[in-house]
């Protein structure tokens, strides 16, 4: 393929990774933001107890998306370090060990906790439907 019938973008060139970047910053903005407000919204709808399980489920899904956000960088970066893979391996385990813990022995709610898990996953979509409408002017880049 020739250098003319490229497709613009797909080079992964500097400009390629700051857009990125930028991203990855807007999907933080939202992690948080929506963490907030649901957290403000379940304590008023049902009390401390749901607010906490949704600000420990917000927690846990936006440390998730930190070490898959690290992990992507990585990829190919370095040399593997088998305590690295072994880590990354456990990490569900000792959060899911951690999360039982919490929750059993607590008056947190399991269910606002087990909602605020998908934070990330709505603010990857929000950043979607973003960049989608965007798209349409060529100003993602806001």
């Amino acid at each position: 393929m020739t250098s003319e019938m490229q497709p613009e973008g797909n080079g992964g060139g500097p400009g390629d990774l700051l857009l990125l970047e930028r991203a990855v910053a807007r999907i933080w903005k939202v992690i948080w933001v929506l963490g907030a407000g649901g957290a403000a919204a379940f304590t008023v709808w049902r009390g401390w107890t749901w607010g906490a399980g949704w600000l420990i489920g917000t927690a846990v899904s936006a440390l998730n998306f930190r070490w898959l956000h690290r992990l992507v960088k990585a990829i190919g970066g370095e040399s593997a370090r088998p305590r690295k893979a072994v880590f990354l391996g456990m990490r569900y385990v000792l959060l899911g060990g951690g999360a039982y813990v919490i929750l059993r022995f607590s008056a947190i709610s399991l269910l606002a906790a087990l909602s605020g898990l998908f934070v990330s996953v709505a603010a990857v979509v929000v950043e979607i439907l973003v960049e989608l409408a965007y798209a349409r002017n060529g100003t993602v880049d806001y």
